[in-house]
């Protein structure tokens, strides 16, 4: 995977306006909780993609290292092939002398392929490691992007769940003052009120009803007296 395409990827996914987002949402809640699973399955696979890159990375590091070692083994097989070279001459072996020096050369040889490849790797290996550590910050950046998500989609399920209490709570003191339950009792008392002056008005009647017998008890008592007297004058002029 090239450089444009991962980190494109990833800075892309890092700089995602979440706000701008919420507000072409029909259901914000609904939304946000796609973006964490599309966020999370993305730093996954940017998570692999950095892995990929940071271990092409190591590889190059390595061949690198490898060419630098072998460069100095090879100028130290070179060194000593000419040391060994110029002994034989000073002891007359020429002919032996020129196959040191020749080994020399092949030695002097490989070293400069060695070094020239380690580099040509050194430009390659410094902008990967630029790629590496802009990855890493492009993951970092997601990390975060993903923690923000979290804790908006945690508060906007809150102030939904405390706006639907309010909503819920002002539609049934509405119903209320729709309704007035005070007309309701101002009835139950006229009702009442009602119920206790009959009560009264019984009472009254009772009580009048009882001093009218009582009356015509005492006028009963007056007639009986009357008559008790008559009976009594009548029985003196007979005598």
């Amino acid at each position: 995977m090239s450089k444009q395409t991962v980190l494109g990827r990833v800075t892309q996914l890092a700089k995602a306006n979440v706000n701008a987002l919420l507000d072409q949402a029909e259901d914000p809640q609904k939304m946000l909780d796609q973006l964490i699973r599309d966020y999370t399955n993305n730093i996954s696979e940017a998570e692999q993609a950095v892995a990929t890159t940071i271990g092409n990375l190591r590889m190059l590091e390595a061949d690198h290292k490898e060419d630098v070692e072998a460069a100095a083994e090879w100028g130290g097989k070179a060194l000593a092939a000419s040391r060994k070279a110029d002994e034989l001459r000073t002891s007359g072996a020429t002919a032996d002398a020129n196959k040191f020096d020749n080994l020399a050369k092949v030695a002097l040889g490989r070293q400069l392929r060695s070094e020239k490849e380690a580099a040509t790797a050194e430009p390659t290996i410094a902008a990967q490691t630029e790629v590496v550590d802009e990855l890493r910050s492009g993951l970092d950046a997601m990390k975060d992007k993903l923690t923000e998500l979290t804790a908006k989609r945690d508060e906007l399920v809150a102030r939904a769940k405390t706006a639907q209490a309010q909503n819920t709570m002002l539609d049934a003191v509405k119903n209320i003052d729709v309704m007035d339950p005070t007309s309701d009792l101002a009835r139950f008392e006229d009702k009442v009120r009602r119920e206790e002056a009959r009560a009264l008005g019984r009472q009254e009647l009772a009580a009048s009803s009882l001093d009218a017998q009582f009356e015509a008890l005492d006028d009963l008592g007056r007639t009986a007296e009357v008559e008790a007297r008559l009976a009594a004058l009548k029985s003196r002029e007979a005598a």
